[in-house]
């Protein structure tokens, strides 16, 4: 066999093979063995028909074809390797010669990854917020973990803002009572915001067994975006008292003995938090600045199937599970479909760009990927995932998305030497410096977040193929 490459552009080559046609015997054996087992000829056991007598009754060229179609796998992968190619997705091929007993040849043209220069990045600066918690952060940390400890008591009185109501709920549109417009029992926080418009303005000023009437536009269910006369029956009223703060507060809701400690815990909380955002900051600056540095030519192809991946995932897994169709998404989020469109494209690019980027710093730094910084990187996806590290183990290796688990990780550490290298400074101008776990674990999320997961794991496949 021999074989030739003809670059087409940066993303896509055509090769050129030639196969003698000795180098096809293998295969023709194997045409006539399948067919053997296939037919019947009378006078002959199934398969025990002579090659002479299947070329006599079907014909030399269904052999032929069999024996092509078993071949050509073959002899594309061997010029492909020949060749040192890096393909993308499938290739498409066309017989150009097929001469009986002296030749087959075809092309094969297939996308390609690009051949990257990654400049030095030692130079790349970038500020991120700095980590500061004020009093009124703190106060606020603790206010939420108050109501958490809340308490409710029977209220002989009319409703008013914060208290706990229980109600009974019938919508009507157009005069009628919907399937599914009546709910007993609900209970509602006045003042919340929750449930529907108009609600809080109805139930202030009705005491247990009060009722009121009020329009609104209804957020669910069969008459979503109607207008609907809405009654509603207060059956309970509950005031809510939050717990003193005080040291037996602190008891109550943690392991502390006095308010101060309690405080002095969550501003370390808040700090720590506040930290990771500022590295989950850092890694995405110092990643838009990288790929700022590199030109990156996408495949067509491999950007219009990324693009209808990211739609389809966001419409039947996200939206779907949201009860949401893509038109109410858009209009929830303001944006017409064009600059849905635009902004997936922006999308997509970035997460191959970011891909291939990563993946050529990942040979050019050599790194590799540790059983142990695999298992740990398993453990943080399967908690993503609500599903447990034994289950979500079975579905990556029966999905065979391992080598695609090794690509997360490895482009994590790539990512993070990166940033190792890069100058990270505060609005305060306080040169940062990350520690070391926690640069890699977020390195991980922030790669996962541009790529994203699911597209990646199909684009794994097709560069497999």
């Amino acid at each position: 066999m021999k074989s030739a490459v003809e670059t087409l552009n940066p993303t896509r080559v055509r090769l050129t093979v030639e196969v003698p046609f000795e180098e096809l015997k293998a295969s023709l054996d194997a045409a006539y063995k399948k067919i053997n087992q296939q037919v019947t000829v009378k006078g002959f056991r199934r398969g025990k028909i002579p090659a002479r007598v299947i070329d006599q009754r079907f014909g030399r060229g269904a052999v032929l074809e069999e024996a092509v179609n078993d071949a050509l796998p073959k002899f594309y992968t061997e010029a492909v390797n020949e060749a040192e190619l890096n393909v993308l997705g499938q290739p498409e091929v066309d017989i150009t010669e097929l001469k009986d007993n002296e030749l087959l040849a075809f092309t094969a043209e297939v996308d390609i990854r690009p051949a990257l220069e990654i400049p030095d990045y030692s130079g790349i600066e970038v500020e991120v917020d700095a980590v500061e918690v004020s009093d009124e952060d703190v106060d606020k940390s603790v206010e939420q973990l108050r109501e958490r400890f809340a308490t409710t008591t029977p209220a002989e009185r009319a409703a008013q803002d914060g208290d706990v109501l229980t109600v009974d709920l019938e919508a009507k549109v157009d005069g009628e009572v919907l399937e599914d417009g009546v709910a007993k029992g609900v209970t509602y926080t006045v003042g919340s915001g929750e449930l529907l418009d108009g609600i809080d303005e109805a139930v202030k000023g009705l005491e247990a067994g009060g009722s009121a009437t009020f329009t609104s536009e209804l957020k669910g269910g069969s008459a979503e975006g109607k207008e609907a006369e809405v009654k509603v029956d207060v059956t309970e009223v509950k005031s809510r008292e939050l717990p003193g703060l005080d040291d037996d507060f602190a008891q109550l809701a943690s392991e502390f003995d006095t308010l101060e400690d309690l405080r002095a815990d969550s501003r370390k909380r808040l700090e720590q938090m506040k930290k990771y955002d500022q590295a989950t900051q850092a890694q995405e600056k110092v990643l838009d600045a990288l790929l700022g540095l590199v030109e990156v030519p996408i495949p067509e192809k491999l950007l219009a199937d990324e693009i209808q991946t990211r739609k389809h995932n966001l419409e039947h897994h996200q939206l779907g599970q949201m009860g949401l169709d893509l038109a109410k998404y858009l209009e929830i989020q303001g944006k017409t479909e064009e600059e849905f469109d635009a902004e997936t494209k922006e999308q997509a690019e970035k997460g191959i760009k970011t891909q291939f980027i990563l993946d050529e710093l990942v040979n050019k730094e050599k790194l590799n990927v540790s059983q142990e910084e695999l298992t740990e990187h398993l453990m943080r996806r399967a908690q993503s995932s609500g599903m447990s590290p034994d289950q979500f183990a079975q579905a990556v290796v029966e999905g065979g998305q391992v080598p695609m688990l090794v690509g997360e990780v490895a482009r994590g550490k790539a990512l993070a030497v990166v940033v190792e290298a890069a100058t990270v400074k505060d609005t305060n101008g306080q040169v940062i410096d990350l520690e070391d776990e926690e640069e890699a674990e977020v390195a991980e999320a922030v790669v996962a977040e541009a790529e994203g997961t699911e597209v990646k794991a199909e684009d794994e496949e097709k560069s497999e193929g």
